[in-house]
């Protein structure tokens, strides 16, 4: 497996991002209403970032074979590498929703609805962020040394 490029995390959030913006926007004109955020979901990105960065420091002297660490099993190692490029890849879709809201709700800060919308769908970006980020830490420990091709590699 390769690891991911950064530019595919940056374009999927820019099309989630649009998708979000969009969403809110066509809400608004046909319900005349704007899109509730509920904090549940800032909750929810932050504690999935927090397991993963649980399970990040933990395996990572396990995966660099430090001394009087115990060998990781190599399925266990593929797994995290796997779960490595799905969180990174859904951290960056859920930031750029997300992402997209906050700017669609800008111009209905003076509101109610519109403050609460803002700041909870900014703290689920930015946990998604910080999702993406974890995970793109936990893919480079899942790096396998060179080969004879000298690429890195993913270890699955």
């Amino acid at each position: 497996m390769r690891p991911t490029p950064v530019r595919l995390l940056i374009i999927l959030a820019v099309v989630a991002g649009s998708l979000g913006w969009a969403v809110l926007v066509l809400v608004h004109a046909l319900a005349g209403r704007i899109i509730v955020v509920p904090w549940l979901a800032a909750a929810a990105m932050w504690l999935v970032a927090g397991g993963l960065l649980s399970w990040t420091v933990t395996v990572r002297p396990r995966l660099q074979r430090k001394l009087g660490a115990r060998p990781i099993a190599p399925i266990v190692a593929a797994r995290t590498a796997v779960l490595a490029i799905a969180a990174s890849r859904i951290g960056a879709l859920v930031a750029g929703f997300y992402g997209g809201v906050v700017v669609g709700v800008v111009p209905f800060l003076s509101t109610t609805s519109g403050s609460e919308s803002f700041w909870a769908a900014l703290a689920t970006s930015i946990g998604s962020l910080t999702l993406a980020v974890i995970a793109l830490w936990l893919e480079y420990i899942c790096r396998l040394p060179a080969g004879p091709g000298g690429d890195d590699r993913l270890a699955s």
